[in-house]
């Protein structure tokens, strides 16, 4: 039996690609459009190109790289992104990337066709760390967001998005849209603790929970922090953390699978002994539900009303991001949950509590996403961790449905090696696609 998909090969590359904005002490931290995102781009192309792929970049920085079929028309998609935040773990987004080009390699190793084109997507600026929105590329890809509005959008540190493309060289000529997409596979790490603490081994994602991200604005009056009584003072400090702690009070009162997150404050003039005269803070807010959703949003615009009045300061918000919740393609999540079963591999159903390039590419075409555990649930963390036999679970998945979707063209033995990353041992684990 000709072995397929190879975890080795994948788990090599995730630790090359880690080691580019390499973090002291591990992690790692590649902004959106930072130049070490440049030197990450140029690594995985130059990947993509050795495999023989025909690599192109769209105007916001997309990259795609396909490997033709025998037939024209649209591809399979594999993709994610390999941007980070700035405390980052060399899984999230770099392995759906990676494990999307070790599917293509190995099956150019295997000597197999497939009918429709298999291409590997590396989108830009999924995680909105530097620039707001999240998932911008993918929103751009499938014509969300006007590419001109996007290429004006101005990062955290004051710069423009398509001077930040430009500089490191990937303001790509390519048109959008360029490359249509039949489906579309993301494989990704859970970023959450329920697979790993129910000992599941695959995820099976239903959708992805709305996203509603807002900015506050507080704005008040310094003055001395001794001097001033309290019933004569405009204090946009207190006001801030009046509305952080309202939020987990609205939160915990909708309950189920409501979250929410105050997770930037900044204060200004910013000194210990003067009262704060602005304050600048952004709540995060996710549920599966738009219903309930809307429902968390004016609670939220309700409590900073009243708090604004109480402390005597002026409020203005700004949203930074609003995402309905996306519901995938029934039958391809059908088909990730039966080809995760045919291989031996136990399953959970659940929705994502992050946002995914997924739930861009589902308004264009059947997608479908893969998790496998996250040690303690830790993502977005310099200890982010999937351990070897989980990976090469997902990749066992991804190589399975990938194949069947794209379409065999000739009458190559297909089977499928998972890699024990410990002892270097391979053991077929897809009887579904051998030959009969």
């Amino acid at each position: 039996m000709g072995s397929f998909a190879k975890a080795e090969r994948l788990l090599a590359r995730l630790q090359a690609l880690g080691e580019v904005g390499a973090l002291p002490g591990g992690g790692v931290c590649r902004l959106a459009l930072s130049q070490a995102d440049g030197a990450g781009r140029d690594l995985v192309c130059g990947w993509m190109r050795a495999a023989g792929l025909d690599v192109i970049v769209d105007g916001i920085g997309n990259i795609f790289g396909t490997r033709p079929g025998t037939q024209p028309g649209p591809s399979v998609m594999i993709g994610s992104h390999i941007d980070t935040v700035a405390t980052g773990g060399i899984y999230d987004g770099n392995l759906g990337v990676l494990a999307g080009l070790e599917v293509v390699e190995a099956l150019d190793d295997a000597g197999i066709a497939t009918l429709k084109p298999i291409t590997v997507a590396a989108f830009t600026n999924e995680e909105g760390a530097r620039f707001a929105p999240d998932m911008l590329g993918s929103l751009v890809h499938v014509g969300g967001l006007d590419l001109g509005t996007a290429l004006d959008i101005v990062s955290i540190d004051g710069a423009r998005l398509g001077d930040e493309l430009a500089a490191i060289s990937y303001a790509g000529t390519a048109p959008l849209g360029a490359i249509r997409a039949a489906a579309y596979l993301e494989y990704h790490i859970e970023q959450g603790p329920v697979l790993e603490a129910e000992g599941t081994d695959i995820g099976v994602v239903e959708g992805v929970q709305g996203i509603s991200w807002t900015e506050v604005t507080l704005s008040g009056r310094s003055s001395h922090a001794g001097a001033t009584p309290m019933r004569l003072r405009h204090d946009a400090g207190l006001a801030a953390a009046r509305i952080a702690a309202g939020v987990g009070e609205i939160v915990r009162g909708i309950g189920g699978d409501m979250v929410g997150t105050v997770g930037s404050l900044k204060l200004s003039p910013g000194l210990v002994n003067v009262i704060a005269e602005k304050a600048v803070l952004t709540v995060d807010l996710r549920h599966p539900d738009e219903a309930t959703l809307r429902q968390a949003e004016a609670k939220l615009a309700a409590l900073i009303a009243t708090v604004a009045a109480a402390e005597t300061v002026t409020a203005s918000t700004r949203t930074l991001a609003r995402f309905e919740p996306v519901a995938f393609d029934k039958a391809l999540v059908g088909s990730v949950e039966a080809t995760a079963r045919a291989l031996g591999l136990s399953t959970r159903r659940l929705y994502s509590g992050a946002g995914h390039d997924a739930q861009m590419l589902a308004r264009t075409c059947p997608a479908a996403m893969i998790f496998v555990p996250s040690v303690d649930g830790l993502s977005h963390n310099v200890r982010e961790l999937t351990q070897p036999g989980d990976i090469a679970n997902g990749l066992d998945v991804l190589a399975t449905l990938a194949l069947d979707l794209a379409g065999r063209a000739n009458a190559a033995v297909v089977g499928i090696s998972r890699a024990n990353a410990a002892t270097g041992e391979t053991t077929d684990s897809n009887a579904n696609l051998k030959e009969s």
